[in-house]
């Protein structure tokens, strides 16, 4: 029905490399992701062979070190490719926020032998990370996950279950933090395990009301031996790690929510621009027209507020404030937007022979993952206010 193509973001990149960057990943988001995001989201389908695509052609290491595999992108770069991807498929857009997250622990606090080892496969060589922090009983309150890790000589034995894992069970490594010593968050470690190692299972996939292509399940590791050699950073370290890791997640958070919403205007102006009722487009009328302009504007907010935060942490300075707003507006925006998209299609946008419907319903789990949003909003006031008092 649409008459309207929707028109490519107009993209403010710092380079000529970032600009083909960007026309390389709209290629394959228009020949290889989009075509068959509806069908293969509807029937849970795992799209391993994109990551597998994505990964050959230097996707999934953007802003890590090239020496070690990546691109030595900066992150205003690699979240408007992100941005890109989600738009396409957010199943396939978040899995690379993830896999980026998952790497981040070893890319950032491993030593240079850790680096040289395995950074180089889980950046370019076809693998695919997963981030292990929340627990069934443990998801805001991280710091008293209760996976535990005991040293047995050059061995570290980990026993323990951690839940709503994106890439459970098609992963090949897991970044896990547990718990090595003292309750709280100085007792916590963190470990690179393959998810081939013996005593690694997944349980089968949740049951969500979106991202069905996406599988999340819980991990449980029993009795997993890893050596010594597989500890990232110093003991104790690994919730500082966990935190620094989700400040630049949030990010990836952020641009996807972005991507879903710009996605969900563009199919809300094709359809305006097409249906007739009354004898003139349902675009012709003020009410519908000042819905678009709202979504647009929120979007082009949202866009600007994850790059700015972007631009500071390449600048090497603070960002976790303007994260956790990043990740607060962007995932508030995409649900709003969403909505409002499947209002303009009326009884269609109800229907999933259009795609606002996923859209909105993938919108929903953007305001919680990496920390919900109310979780953000401590996170602002507290760097606004100080810590609260007890």
């Amino acid at each position: 029905m649409p008459d309207r193509a929707p028109q490519p973001v107009d993209r403010q990149l710092p380079t000529d490399e970032a600009r083909d960057l960007i026309s390389l990943v709209r290629d394959i988001a228009q020949h290889e992701i989009a075509p068959k995001a509806a069908e293969e989201e509807g029937a849970g389908h795992f799209p391993r062979e994109v990551f597998t695509l994505l990964s050959r052609t230097g996707l999934l290491g953007l802003p890590y070190a090239s020496e070690h595999g990546g691109a030595d992108q900066p992150y205003e770069v690699y979240l408007q490719v992100l941005e890109e991807l989600a738009a396409a498929r957010l199943t396939v857009g978040l899995g690379v926020s993830v896999h980026t997250l998952s790497s981040y622990a070893l890319a950032t606090y491993g030593t240079k032998e850790q680096r040289v080892e395995h950074l180089p496969a889980m950046l370019g060589g076809g693998l695919l990370g997963a981030y292990c922090l929340s627990e069934p009983s443990s998801g805001s309150d991280a710091a008293s996950l209760r996976t535990r890790a005991v040293l047995d000589g050059d061995d570290w034995v980990i026993t323990g279950t951690k839940a709503w894992i994106t890439h459970g069970g098609v992963a090949d490594f897991y970044t896990v933090m547990a718990r090595t010593g003292e309750e709280g968050p100085r007792g916590i470690t963190a470990f690179l395990v393959p998810a081939d190692a013996e005593g690694v299972s997944a349980a089968a996939p949740e049951k969500k009301m979106g991202m069905k292509g996406s599988p999340t399940a819980q991990v449980h590791f029993d009795g997993v031996r890893v050596p010594d050699s597989r500890r990232i950073g110093d003991e104790g370290q690994g919730f500082a790690i966990a935190l620094s890791a989700l400040d630049s997640g949030r990010l990836g958070i952020a641009a996807c929510a972005i991507g879903v919403a710009q996605a969900a205007l563009d199919e809300a102006v094709g359809y305006a621009t097409g249906r007739q009722q009354f004898g003139r487009p349902i675009a012709d009328f003020q009410g519908l027209r000042f819905m678009l302009a709202d979504m647009a504007t929120q979007i082009e907010a949202g866009r600007a507020l994850y790059l700015a935060a972007a631009r500071l942490r390449d600048a090497g300075r603070p960002f976790a404030k303007q994260a956790a707003m990043a990740k607060l507006h962007c995932t508030d925006t995409a649900m709003k937007v969403t909505v409002d998209a499947v209002q303009v299609l009326g009884g269609y946008g109800y229907t999933a022979d259009f795609p606002a419907e996923r859209y909105m319903r993938e919108a929903k789990v953007l305001q919680i993952v990496e920390g919900t949003n109310q979780i953000q909003r401590m996170v602002i006031a507290r760097h606004l206010a100080g810590p609260e008092t007890r």
